[in-house]
Formats: structure tokens, sequence, C-alpha cells
């Protein structure tokens, strides 16, 4: 049957159709569905792993004992599973694996813009990258095949825009794929030098065999319209293109992006006046083209920053579009902020006030870096806070000690804040880390995480104890604190900075947006006690603003959380 599904959406369906029975992933947009839409399928075991390494390493283990696996992240996450990834290059697979990776060109919600076809070549690694959904499905399914053909891991790469549109998908019924037997081979799956050796070998013999794969294939094909200007795309630029160029160009559209064919290439260049190369992000395939002496016209008109448009096309091969109506006036940005009743902002407000240094980290309170609280001076990576943090005051000696801080959410801490804790404990600094405890992982859309005490399914499970994973670290001092009570945050954040020795405060709250969370009625001001000094306006709620001079609440946002009250000097909230 036909279906309007989503990009990620139908690699989820892609993956119930292969066959799959273990999907291992960390939530990391524009990723995060293609597992959640897995887990809607009884038949395939999925679940949120700590972070992307072990997700990987997960579906790794689930191939070679014979059962189709998938991984997904998003591109900053192929980082921290690049470990075993290349590895698994090497060794190859028993039952197909497949890699799902969304880069983010634009950076709509990364710290990055990093293409990850990079990561393909390196890894030596089949890649493929759909351009709409039905693509997604498509090849998903097709890779599955292409693993178990060429003993490897596929690397399906999606963009932003690919994964969160959507388009028709014929869907199918689920293959049914046998369990494959397991077979004790060391010198396939223990890569120790003496193994390792030989399968660098067999990796460079099969990408020559997957590149004679790709100059014949299906995913790779020209729509010649007979004129004598050639464009080179993949992904989502060739729907750019499509609707910008129409069919004044011919198109070489190529699914497969590792390995580049070379032959394919040339041919259709060959009498072609001039071949543009449109590709979002690095040069991978200009300089495939000029390599194999294909002379092309690509990044010399073409960005290498942002994310492409058809209008961006056009213009910059100065083609004349139809009429269009702009606005021209300048609108104010609008920020992301901290939801009302968000728990960081009372615990941000109390570091803004105490003027420390804030090592910060990836999450919902990242946005503490915004105004009106400018509370945060860094931010790196996934669990960098607490490291950083450590390396600042090993830098700058006792009395930075006294006046830094790293905040981490605790999904994030799971992720990989653990042994960066272990880094102070062991190597001594007296740092404090604060723990952003909101029992979800909240920036990517509530997923569950081994914190909260339920799978991805919504099963109840174990939970990790901070308290007393912190203790067992080598953290004695550590406390608890509601963010919502100002005086006792900041209290516990002043004692914890003092403390000759490395600390912990754990500010607890659960995210205001879950479902399970009751909210106290919305709060109003008193106008005749108001003095309209804007006290009330430096946690920089979204429900508080000013009118004629007085602080005014928005009932329909406000969610009672009181953090504001104790701002007050004429206690006007209430």
């Amino acid at each position: 049957m036909k279906e309007l599904l989503q990009g990620n959406e139908a690699v989820a369906r892609g993956l119930y159709e292969a066959g799959v029975r273990v999907v291992s992933s960390y939530p990391g947009t524009p990723s995060t569905e293609i597992t959640e839409s897995a887990a809607t399928y009884d038949e395939i075991y999925c679940e949120w792993a700590p972070n992307e390494k072990v997700a990987a390493e997960v579906a790794a283990g689930a191939a070679i004992g014979g059962a189709r696996s998938f991984c997904g992240m998003k591109h900053v996450g192929l980082n921290v599973a690049a470990d075993p990834v290349f590895t698994m290059s090497y060794i190859g697979v028993n039952a197909g694996m497949v890699i799902g990776v969304a880069d983010d060109p634009g950076m709509h919600s990364s710290q990055n813009e990093q293409d990850s076809r990079n990561y393909a070549i390196a890894a030596k690694l089949l890649m493929l990258e759909p351009s709409d959904s039905a693509e997604c499905r498509d090849m998903t399914k097709l890779a599955y095949a292409l693993s178990e053909q060429f003993d490897t891991p596929v690397m399906l790469r999606l963009s932003t825009r690919i994964a969160h549109s959507r388009s028709i998908v014929d869907t199918t019924d689920r293959e049914d794929v046998p369990l494959k037997p397991y077979e004790k081979n060391q010198a396939k799956n223990i890569m120790l030098p003496a193994f390792a050796r030989p399968k660098h070998e067999f990796v460079e013999k099969r990408t020559t065999a997957e590149r004679a794969w790709a100059e014949t294939c299906s995913l790779n094909f020209v729509e010649d319209n007979g004129a004598k200007t050639g464009v080179i795309v993949a992904g989502s630029v060739y729907k750019y293109a499509k609707e910008a160029l129409g069919d004044t160009v011919n198109y070489l559209k190529l699914g497969v992006v590792n390995p580049l064919p070379v032959e394919k290439i040339r041919s259709f260049a060959a009498g072609l006046e001039t071949v543009y190369v449109i590709e979002e992000l690095d040069d991978i395939i200009e300089s495939h083209c000029k390599k194999i002496g294909v002379p092309v016209v690509g990044k010399d008109v073409f960005p290498r920053c942002g994310e492409f448009s058809q209008k961006l096309i056009a213009e910059k091969l100065g083609i004349q579009r139809g009429e269009s109506v702009s606005l021209e006036e300048d609108i104010p940005v609008r920020p992301p902020v901290m939801c009302c009743g968000c728990p960081h902002r009372g615990l941000f407000y109390a570091l803004k006030r105490e003027g420390v240094y804030v090592s910060g980290d990836i999450g919902c309170y990242t946005l503490g870096a915004s105004a009106p609280l400018g509370a945060m001076d860094v931010s790196i990576c996934m669990g960098a806070s607490v490291s950083a943090l450590h390396g600042y005051n090993k830098a700058r000696g006792a009395e930075a000690e006294k006046k830094s801080v790293a905040v981490i959410g605790d999904s994030t801490f799971i992720h990989s804040g653990i042994t960066s804790l272990i880094d102070i404990a062991y190597n001594r600094s007296n740092s404090t880390v604060i723990i952003l405890d909101n029992s979800i992982t909240g920036m990517t859309g509530h997923q569950q995480n081994p914190t909260t005490g339920y799978t991805i399914k919504g099963d109840p499970t174990s939970a990790v104890d901070l308290e007393a994973l912190c203790r067992a670290v080598g953290i004695s001092d550590v406390r608890v604190v509601d963010p919502y009570d100002l005086k006792a945050t900041r209290a516990a954040v002043h004692e914890a900075l003092q403390a000759e020795c490395p600390s912990v405060v754990i500010s607890r709250r659960p995210c205001a947006l879950l479902k399970t969370v009751k909210h106290k009625p919305a709060l109003s001001v008193d106008a005749e006690k108001c003095i309209g000094c804007k006290a009330c306006m430096g946690i920089g709620c979204p429900a508080i603003s000013v009118r004629d001079g007085k602080a005014v609440i928005d009932a329909t946002q406000c969610v009672g959380c009181g953090v504001c009250t104790s701002l007050c000097p004429k206690k006007a909230i209430g």
C-alpha cells in the first residue's frame, strides 16, 4: 500500500521489511525518529543505548550473532561511534549491518556542520544517500543485501531535509530473514595485528568490487535531456536542482556516494560543454571528478557552508526564477529559550548570581547561554563540560576552583560524563559538577534514558542511581537540590564551591513538558504593588512581559513554578 512517510519513518519501514531484528541507537536530531518509528514494530527489538559507541557495538554484536541489525545517530554521534565503526569495516559482518547517520547542513540543531561522507571514505565503507522517502525505504532494504554481499557494514546518509520531509512510499510485507548460524572464526572477528593486516588487503579489494558494482547499479543513473550542460548531484540537492533547472540540463544522480564510480562519471561528462557538481558541505564528488580527470565546476561557484535550496542553485547559475514576494521589513529575531517552568532556569539564575565560570554541555540547558541569563562560558560536545572544567581548573589553579562549575544533563552524563567525572575524582581537582536531572532526554523529544527507569517501549527497568554512582566513582560530596527553590539552590552551589574536595550538585526536577508533571495554577501580578523594576524579567521566562511599565504574566503559558515570586521585591507576584 502507499503511505505518506517522513524520511526517518521510511527508513524504519525499510528496517521492518528487510527483516531487521536488532536496533540500538542514541537519540540525536535529525535521526531520532528512525528508532522511535522502528520501536512501533513488535518484530524488531529496539533500545536506546547510553551513547552512539555502545549502539554501534550492540549492532555489531547482533550482526556477528547472525541477526540483521541497525544503529542510528546524527553526524556528531558518528564521532563517538567511530572506534567500533572503523574496526567493523575490517571485520565485516555475518548478517547485514547498517549504520544510519543524519547530517545537519545549516546546523538547525547541531554544534558543527561536518560531512559524514568523509567518515565513509576514511573507514572504507559503502555509503548510500537517498533523495526522498521512497528512496529511504528502498535503499535501507538494499543496504542489507549489499552488506551481506560485500561482507561489510553499510552506511546510510540522510540530511535534515530528507529525514524530516514527507513523500509517498510503497510498502510491502516483512521479509522473513532467518537468524544466521554463528561459527567461530578468530581470523575474521579478532583484530589482533596478525589478523588485521590481511583484512586491510581484503578491504581494499572489497572497495574495488564495490566501485565496479557502483558503475552499473540502478542507484546511479543519468537523465539525458539533450543539453550541453551536465549536473552531478546526490541526496536532497537532486530535488533542489530538478526544481531549479528542470529539463535544461542533463543529470547524473548518484545514490552511491562511496565509493564513487569512475567510468560512469567520465561517460556522463563526455561531449558536455560544462559539468557542474552541486553538493552541500564538502567537495567530495568534485574532488573525485578532478582526480579522475573530469573537469567540473563546483565550490568555485557553490558555497561550502550552509544548506542549499532551489533559489540558491538558480542564483548561482544566473537563472531567472519566477516572480516571488518577500517581506522587506526587519522582523525581530526570536531565539530559542527555555520553556516556561523549565527546571534549568532557576539553576542558571543561581549561577549567574554567583558569578561563576560555567563549562557547558549539549542539551536544553545550553540555552542557559542566552540572554538574559548568559550563564555559560563554553560548550564543546557531549560530556565535555566535566572534563573541560577539570582542565580549566588544572590550568588556573585553586582560586579558579572556587569560581567555576560544569553543568551537564542526566542523559548526557550517562552518555559521556561519567568517565570525565572519574577523571576529576582520580586526578583530584576540587571541581564542582552540576547534574541537571530533568528525568528525561529533553532536547531530542523526551526519549527515555538509563536514569528514568523505563525502556524505549515504556516498560519498567532498573534506573541508574546518580547519587550512588557519583559516590562510587570517588565523589564524597554529593547533594541534591530543587531548582525551583532559588535560595536553597544558591546555598547548595555556594557550599559545593567552598568544599575542599570534588563535589557534585544534582539539580533535580522533572521537565515541565512531561505528561506526568502536574502544574500549579498560573500566577498573576498585582499591578498596584508592581513598581516596574523588571527584576522578574531577569530569569528570562517567556510568560513574563512588561506592558505600560508593569509586569504581566501570560496565564496561557505560566505553569505556576513560582521561581519568579522570590525575585519580586514588592511581593507583587502570586
